[in-house]
């Protein structure tokens, strides 16, 4: 059996047995990462360019757009390479780096998700002491927060997962390198130290959920209170997609990362995986952005002026 001093390389899910199933693969995965690019970019843009949207709420967008933008730009573009190139290796390096980035940006992701719902709590159902609670000073203290917890997250498990021999083999059973994966890899007697890291993960992570569903439950309460039906439904077509998504991020990146190997296969895996780490990067610029009328009307000064500048 192999150990982790001698493994140069792990191997990653093949997307497909076939070449014209790989290639598929390649052109829907480039696909979705040129959507996820272009929407957390015009978001970023248009944040960025227009002092209108110099908020907390947009602040908060911005960062979320990076973050997204980060966190798909950690998998799909290995996974898109072994796809075109017909190959599944990934060297030891860069499957700890590529660990150590995505746990980095899910977990300040989700992070500012919370951080964003209490935002929207404080302007609906305390709008008086909302310039105060939420100065500028207080959203880039809470925002430098989920950096900061993002990387001390991924510095404890990256750390924790690879220092744990490993005797079972290099093959990785997904298109990237993902904690439960590797952790299958190592000696079964050995790993109890990070399965209770990520227990200990997934708590805090359990009690950030809550802390947004409680939120979410208090806007509700005072948007049904509303006079204006329109207000009404404004704030429930706003609140309830977003709401959706960070149910489906916590509740299939839980069931990645805690389920029992007995329910195991490579198929759930991975569409999981795509569920969690695919999915609400490409999704979260049409829900919390594309759909606001602000930041419409900043991307279209911006598309104009820059078609201006175009000789």
């Amino acid at each position: 059996m192999p150990n982790s001093s001698s493994i140069s390389e792990f191997l990653l899910l093949p997307l497909a047995d076939t070449r014209q199933l790989q290639l598929l693969h390649f052109w829907l995965l480039l696909g979705i990462y040129l959507a996820a690019l272009l929407g957390n970019g015009l978001i970023s843009t248009a944040v960025a360019c227009d002092q209108r949207l110099h908020t907390p709420m947009y602040f908060f967008l911005l960062n979320l757009a990076l973050l997204d933008l980060g966190c798909i730009s950690t998998t799909l573009p290995k996974a898109m390479a072994n796809a075109l190139w017909d190959t599944r290796a990934i060297s030891y390096a860069g499957c700890a780096a590529q660990l150590f980035f995505f746990f980095f940006f899910a977990s300040a992701e989700f992070s500012l998700l919370t951080i964003m719902s209490y935002d929207r709590y404080v302007a609906i159902c305390k709008p008086l002491h909302y310039g105060t609670l939420m100065d500028s000073r207080a959203c880039a203290t809470m925002t430098a927060a989920a950096w900061g917890t993002g990387v001390l997250y991924s510095l404890l498990h990256t750390a924790s997962t690879f220092s744990l021999p490993l005797c079972q083999g290099n093959v990785v059973n997904q298109f990237f390198c993902e904690i439960p994966q590797i952790l299958k890899l190592s000696c079964s007697e050995s790993n109890l130290r990070e399965v209770v890291l990520l227990i200990f993960s997934g708590s805090l992570a359990f009690g950030c959920f809550v802390f947004i569903v409680v939120s979410y439950v208090q806007i509700f309460k005072v948007v049904l209170r509303m006079p204006s039906e329109q207000g009404r439904h404004k704030a429930f077509s706003t609140c309830l997609p977003h709401l959706a998504v960070v149910s489906l991020f916590v509740s299939t990146g839980a069931f990645a990362h805690l389920k029992p190997p007995s329910i195991s296969s490579p198929v759930l895996d991975l569409l999981v995986a795509v569920l969690y780490s695919v999915v609400p990067p490409t999704l979260n610029p049409i829900i919390y952005s594309m759909r606001n009328r602000e930041i419409k009307h900043a991307l279209s000064k911006v598309l104009q002026s820059a078609l201006f500048q175009i000789p």
